[in-house]
């Protein structure tokens, strides 16, 4: 068993937060205030396994913490724990920079020369950042095999290269085969998986369904 924090209490948070405590390990969900009722609906469902806090006591419960915030206040939630509290911490960031303020589709408010990923390594150099998971619907990322057969591929990208190994170990036990995980190299990488983004939507538009993904054939 292992201890994990979630920050964000959205869908992606919850099906995060659900997995890992159907796998046996605890889980505190950070939110912006101690009473946050999705948050406290949530442990209430899991007692003993999962509690809530703040977002600094998801990464005062556990060195690994994954990011399910909303990409554009990513930025902000990390800066509201306080960087002595990101030191050494791997920090698994699912999130996109997704701008919806002018409607349907949303634009990436960092693209192009920068990712949000690099934006919070930038900012916490502490942070050990690997962007993981971000482009598949949420019910994907946690269960792989809902859809053809689980063959089928997930990205990971990242400066520290232990910390991407640890990564690649947590997909796994989510089912993910080892073989799809693909490794895209360091964290620049970023920038293609969050400029995938508008495709997905595009794709999720004109099907009416977020349960796909994508398979890389040569």
């Amino acid at each position: 068993m292992s201890t994990f924090g979630v920050l964000g209490t959205g869908a992606v948070g919850q099906m995060i937060a659900g997995k890992l405590i159907d796998l046996g390990h605890e889980v505190l969900m950070g939110s912006r205030t101690m009473d946050n009722e999705k948050a406290l609906k949530f442990a209430g469902s899991f007692p003993g396994k999962s509690f809530n806090g703040l977002f600094a006591d998801a990464f005062q419960f556990s060195d690994i913490v994954f990011n399910c915030t909303h990409g554009v206040a990513s930025l902000d939630v990390l800066r509201s724990v306080g960087k002595e509290n990101l030191r050494d911490k791997l920090l698994i960031d699912l999130s996109n920079p997704l701008d919806f303020s002018h409607g349907m589709p949303p634009t990436l408010s960092i693209c192009n020369t920068s990712s949000l990923a690099e934006s919070i390594q930038s900012e916490f150099p502490e942070l050990k950042v690997v962007k993981a998971l971000n482009t598949t619907w949420c019910g994907i990322m946690v269960n792989p095999g809902m859809i053809g057969g689980g063959d089928h591929n997930t990205f990971v990208s990242g400066h520290d290269e232990s910390a991407k190994q640890r990564v690649k170990e947590i997909l796994v036990s989510f089912g993910w085969m080892e073989k799809n995980i693909l490794d895209l190299g360091d964290l620049t990488a970023a920038r293609g998986m969050e400029m995938y983004l508008p495709l997905w939507l595009r794709i999720w538009g004109a099907t009416k369904n977020g349960a796909f993904n994508v398979k890389i054939v040569s």
